[in-house]
């Protein structure tokens, strides 16, 4: 059973750096895709990140680029979520999902592709 668990989040400050996690199961990411979405208290959530199963290339939304990174890890079965230049409009929580739909990492990312979902890890940034 496929199964994903995201974990990394915390408090940090205004242009600190976090690295999230997504630990996989069940499932091989040579043939899923990960991405990473985040939902701020009151907002839809949006897709921010994804990583392609095919060849572990990393995709960002466009507002994002400049900060935020995927990057995947086959021996351990991780996926990661680079940020850095936090700022307080950051402060989310955070989740990875898988995909095994062709072209999933193509932005905007359409959650309807991604199942297997994490509960989560909370990042907050304070100004």
């Amino acid at each position: 059973q496929a199964h994903v668990v995201e974990s990394g989040g915390g408090m940090v400050e205004s242009g600190d750096s976090l690295k999230l996690s997504c630990a996989v199961s069940g499932f091989n990411l040579e043939y899923y895709s990960i991405g990473w979405f985040r939902q701020a208290p009151g907002k839809e959530r949006e897709g921010v990140a994804c990583v392609s199963s095919s060849d572990g290339k990393a995709y960002s939304a466009d507002s994002m680029k400049d900060r935020f990174t995927g990057a995947r890890d086959m021996t351990k079965n991780t996926v990661y979520l680079q940020m850095s230049g936090l700022k307080p409009e950051d402060t989310a929580v955070y989740y990875c999902a898988a995909s095994g739909v062709w072209n999933s990492c193509s932005f905007p990312l359409i959650e309807d592709f991604f199942s297997s979902w994490g509960q989560g890890t909370q990042v907050v940034v304070s100004p």
